[in-house]
């Protein structure tokens, strides 16, 4: 059974390198940002650019965060991303384990 939970949001984003991914997830925990983050395998993401089509092996990152940190949390990933205008999701997650969302609003706070 699901039950409802605290919400939290889970922020995606796109980069070019694994070593950008790295460092971008390493940062939003670092700073608690985020409770975690996942770097997930090379994808490969077609895409319009410049009026043109292009391909390009891309690395994902997952943020797990509060509500009341993701305006923090976008605008790190906007400072320290390296494209022109980046893929930056926020997913809105109502249900799910309780004891995760807790988890995740308390490794979100000063420590």
């Amino acid at each position: 059974m699901v039950r409802f939970v605290e919400q939290i949001c889970v922020v995606t984003t796109v980069v070019d390198a694994r070593r950008v991914a790295d460092v971008l997830a390493a940062a939003a925990v670092a700073g608690r940002l985020a409770a975690c983050a996942q770097v997930g395998g090379q994808v490969d993401s077609t895409y319009w650019w410049q009026a043109e089509i292009q391909t390009t092996a891309e690395w994902s990152v997952q943020f797990k965060t509060a509500p009341d940190r993701v305006d923090a949390l976008v605008e790190q990933i906007r400072a320290n991303h390296p494209y022109e205008v980046p893929e930056i999701l926020v997913t809105r997650v109502e249900s799910g384990n309780p004891d995760y969302a807790a988890w995740v609003h308390e490794q979100t706070r000063s420590a």
